[in-house]
């Protein structure tokens, strides 16, 4: 009898751990389309991160399945999606749900957009401020907006030019690149680094990305070519606008003025996923014209405390900074 309670005993201890180890497989709680949409999501992380070869994938995994738990629709594993994109630590991949995608990528994004600011500052110096703009669907009037100003401002003979990038926390790089392409110049200006090495240039043709030269058109050329350029930065100037910030390094009769850019000088790709959702993951560093390939903030050729919107300051530091050196090129010397 004692033989038979011993077995009986143990039976059950078997039982018990084999319960054990199958309702902690990962995702086994899980209803197979939730499990479904998280495999996928991080499938389209390990094979397409920037830093993927850095990554422990086992760990990041098991954590994404431990988070959704008993997840059984896909939005119940968003959770799980966004701590995994955290945990690639490369500062920059994002995830979005449906509404919030659809709304990033919509046309109708052009209305909250705010427009391009150019105007003429004295000793005929043109100045662009290019805020943030969401994608290159809501990029259309916020190009022609920025081409308008700066044909208005060359027609009135600005010899140099500012650009402001210290309110432009990213977005689409595309656009405000569109919008500076004649002060810019043609050619290769920087290019995307993938983790294996592989270069993808910028190349604008005719003041427009080369890519985008059937949306967008080309540029009306300058009355002076290749124009002395002041660009300004700061702690905001983030993503696109650090990738714009990029075009400029090695440009010929440039200076950059400010504060150190935020420190996310990578590119992003769009991943749909099958719900309307999307991953935007950092799969690319950036590279000037001459290169040399950033990683973390830009430092400006003259670091300058940004006190533009400090009332107690004695005015915009940084752009009187960097009109002063725009007055002291031929260019624009008198």
């Amino acid at each position: 009898m004692a033989c038979c309670r011993l077995m009986a005993v143990t039976a059950a201890l078997v039982v018990t751990a084999g319960c054990t180890a199958a309702a902690s497989s990962p995702g086994e709680a899980m209803s197979p389309k939730a499990r479904t949409y998280l495999t996928k999501a991080l499938d389209i992380m390990e094979r397409n991160s920037l830093l993927s070869a850095e990554v422990d994938w086992t760990a990041v995994r098991r954590g994404a399945f431990d988070r959704a738990g008993a997840a059984q629709a896909p939005a119940e594993t968003y959770g799980a999606v966004r701590q995994a994109l955290r945990d690639l630590e490369d500062q920059h991949s994002q995830f979005m749900d449906p509404e919030q995608t659809r709304e990033t990528l919509s046309t109708s994004a052009e209305e909250d957009v705010v427009p391009p600011e150019g105007k003429m500052l004295a000793d005929d110096i043109g100045y662009l401020a290019l805020p943030p703009v969401p994608s290159d669907e809501a990029a259309d009037d916020y190009v022609r907006r920025a081409r308008a100003a700066v044909s208005k401002n060359d027609e009135q003979g600005a010899c140099g030019w500012v650009i402001d990038l210290r309110s432009n926390w990213g977005g689409t790089m595309w656009g405000p690149l569109a919008a500076v392409g004649p002060i810019l110049g043609d050619g290769d200006t920087g290019a995307f680094v993938e983790a294996d090495g592989k270069k993808t240039a910028w190349t604008v043709e005719r003041g427009t990305p080369r890519q985008y030269l059937d949306d967008w058109g080309p540029a009306q050329p300058l009355s002076r070519p290749m124009p002395p350029v002041a660009v300004l930065t700061s702690r905001t100037t983030r993503s696109a606008a650090e990738a714009v910030t990029i075009a400029f390094r090695g440009r010929p009769d440039t200076r950059s003025f400010g504060e150190p850019t935020s420190g996310a000088p990578t590119a992003n790709v769009y991943h749909r996923l099958s719900d309307g959702a999307a991953i935007f993951l950092t799969e690319a560093r950036e590279a000037d014209r001459t290169g040399h390939v950033y990683n973390g903030p830009i430092t400006p050729d003259r670091e300058i405390h940004d006190d533009a919107r400090d009332l107690s300051s004695h005015g915009d530091q940084v752009l009187m900074a960097a009109t002063r050196w725009l007055g002291s090129r031929p260019d624009c010397r008198r």
